[in-house]
């Protein structure tokens, strides 16, 4: 095995690591998934950090078989950036949504056929995790990053651990 591959083959076994669920064991194909953006750098608008961008690669590796069809971002550049690599890796463009009208998304969302990403913030994955049917919302603070929350069907929510 070449050097390049065995590498390959450790870094997809500590990415399989890295998606054990908090709470349940499978990804649901038909589900809402949430995420606050990942850690980003300082400033006015900041870039995800280099561990930011690492991390949402392992999400879009981690959604891969999810069945998304749509990926939803805030317009600042760490969520948009956050969902970048699922959406190029589905072939879709990144739907840009205002996080003051929370129910104009959550109408968009109930018309798609498949799962969703939607990428929030802070203030604002608690309130989305609810709306969207989940039976408890989380609490995220400023220093929270890299948990999925899976909203199914029946109003089940289940973190999912990124990093």
């Amino acid at each position: 095995m070449t050097k390049l591959r065995a590498m390959a083959l450790l870094l997809a076994l500590s990415l399989g690591a890295c998606m054990a669920p908090a709470q349940s064991g499978r990804l649901d194909e038909s589900a809402v998934y949430i995420i606050r953006h990942l850690q980003k750098a300082k400033g006015d608008d900041p870039a995800l950090t280099s561990e930011g961008a690492a991390n949402a690669q392992r999400l879009a590796a981690m959604l891969a078989g999810a069945n998304i069809t749509a990926v939803y971002a805030t317009r600042t550049r760490r969520a948009m950036e956050t969902g970048a690599p699922l959406a190029s890796q589905i072939g879709v463009a990144i739907t840009p949504y205002d996080p003051r009208n929370p129910d104009a998304l959550a109408a968009e969302v109930a018309g798609s056929k498949g799962s969703v990403l939607v990428v929030g913030h802070s203030n604002t994955v608690g309130d989305l995790v609810t709306r969207f049917g989940g039976n408890t919302a989380p609490e995220l603070t400023e220093q929270d990053y890299g948990t999925l929350f899976m909203v199914d069907e029946a109003g089940n929510v289940n973190e999912f651990g990124v990093e």
